[in-house]
C-alpha cells in the first residue's frame, strides 16, 4: 500500500515548493523520482533545482538514473533509482504506484481544472486502497488536513 499525499499548492508555485519536499527526502537519506507532465516541466524543474536557495544543493538529474538521488523523467517507471518517494506534478499519474512507499501529487491550487482533476485522482486512489492524506499550503507552511 502506498500513502499517496495530496499537495495543494496555494502559496507558491511548483517550482517554488518542490525543493523544500525534495530536500526533507534528502534528509532521510532517501532518493526520490520526480515524474513530469512535460519535457518543458522537467527542463524548469530541473533548473529550479539547480538554483534554490532553501535547501541550497540538491543533487540531481535527467539521465542516469542510478547515479541521481532526486531523478527527473517523463517517462512513467519503476523506481528508475532505487527510489521510494515519487512526485507526480501537473497531473502526472503513474501505474507504478505501489512500487514506491510514499507519493506526492502536487497540483495548482489557482487552477480549476487542475483541483478538478485532483479530485478525480483522489477518488481513484481511494478506491485502489491508498493511504490518502490533504495537505494545503498555508501562512506557516504546510497544513495537514482531515
Amino acid at each position: 500500500m502506498t500513502e499517496i499525499g495530496f499537495y495543494h499548492l496555494t502559496r507558491s508555485t511548483l517550482e517554488q515548493a518542490l525543493p523544500r519536499l525534495l530536500g526533507r527526502v534528502l534528509s532521510l537519506s532517501e532518493r526520490a523520482q520526480v515524474l513530469c507532465a512535460s519535457p518543458e516541466r522537467m527542463k524548469s524543474l530541473d533548473d529550479a533545482l539547480w538554483i534554490c536557495p532553501d535547501p541550497d544543493w540538491l543533487p540531481h538529474g535527467t539521465r542516469d538514473p542510478a547515479d541521481q538521488p532526486i531523478f527527473l523523467t517523463t517517462q512513467d517507471t519503476p523506481p528508475a533509482n532505487g527510489a521510494k518517494h515519487l512526485f507526480l506534478t501537473e497531473g502526472a499519474e503513474s501505474m507504478h504506484l505501489r512500487d514506491f512507499t510514499r507519493a506526492f501529487d502536487l497540483f495548482d491550487g489557482g487552477d480549476d481544472k487542475a483541483v478538478a482533476a485532483a479530485r478525480v485522482r483522489w477518488k481513484a486512489a481511494k478506491e485502489a486502497g491508498h493511504v490518502l492524506t490533504y495537505w494545503q499550503q498555508t501562512e506557516r507552511g504546510w497544513e495537514k488536513k482531515a
